[in-house]
């Protein structure tokens, strides 16, 4: 017979299994998303949106140094601007997005970042695939997109929109992307300029060869004549000699 009355066994039994439960979540913890994205106009074709980035530090003993954050089509790295960075942190536009970074924030100090973006594209959720740099070297990708319904180990940071307002249309190309094009559109004329003197120089390059070509075929002529001319004059004075002494 158990000496332990029915009231305390039952409590032990809730312990052993709250302790279990907690075991649990505290194993699927780390699956959990480490780099998210959140929007102030969570809307298609929404105009001037905040998205503010958040990546978890999990490094023990560094700090972030830099984010590498890839843009989801329609959002053109010349679309958007830097809201808000830690201390010294800068960004700079890369070809399919932008890095964000500067001095090492303190280990376990996650690093928070703001972006304003000039119009969200007509979806009806963005993906923003993030690279983390600690100071120490370590790399944390976060890139994977759920696939089948499963949660990958390392997703990617998701934003969901909610439908387009009635009427809302895609703005045209950025202002700045445009300006930067203006200079490559008219750079084929220096280009020309640059081609028609050096034309010019080759042609009077082959000139000039030519003419010394024509100059040095007729001192040749001239030489070839005189050892000629020559040749003659003394085979004739020979000849004459010879005759000179016979008679």
């Amino acid at each position: 017979m158990s000496n332990h009355p029915p009231a305390r066994s039952g409590r032990r039994f809730v312990l052993a299994g709250a302790v279990a439960l907690t075991a649990v979540l505290a194993l699927a913890t780390p699956a959990a998303a480490h780099a998210e994205v959140e929007a102030d106009k969570p809307q298609a074709l929404a105009e001037n949106v905040t998205l503010s980035f958040v990546s978890e530090a999990e490094s023990a003993s560094a700090g972030f140094t830099a984010l590498r954050v890839v843009l989801p089509e329609g959002i053109a790295p010349a679309d958007i601007t830097l809201d808000e960075a830690p201390k010294g942190w800068q960004l700079k536009a890369t070809d399919d997005g932008y890095t964000v970074g500067g001095p090492a924030l303190k280990t376990g100090v996650d690093a928070e970042h703001k972006i304003k973006v000039r119009q969200l594209p007509d979806e009806k959720e963005i993906a923003f695939k993030t690279v983390e740099t600690y100071s120490d070297g370590e790399v944390s990708r976060w890139l994977e997109l759920p696939t089948g319904g499963d949660e990958p180990e390392q997703p990617a940071p998701v934003l969901k929109l909610e439908a387009a307002a009635p009427g809302a249309k895609p703005v045209g190309p950025s202002p700045t992307t445009t300006e930067s094009a203006a200079p490559s559109t008219a750079a084929p004329t220096p280009s020309a300029e640059v081609t028609e003197p050096d034309t010019s120089a080759a042609a009077e390059d082959t000139a000039t060869d030519a003419d010394d070509g024509m100059s040095s075929g007729v001192l040749v002529a001239v030489i070839v004549v005189a050892l000629l001319v020559l040749g003659g004059g003394a085979w004739w004075l020979v000849k004459r000699r010879g005759a000179a002494s016979e008679s």
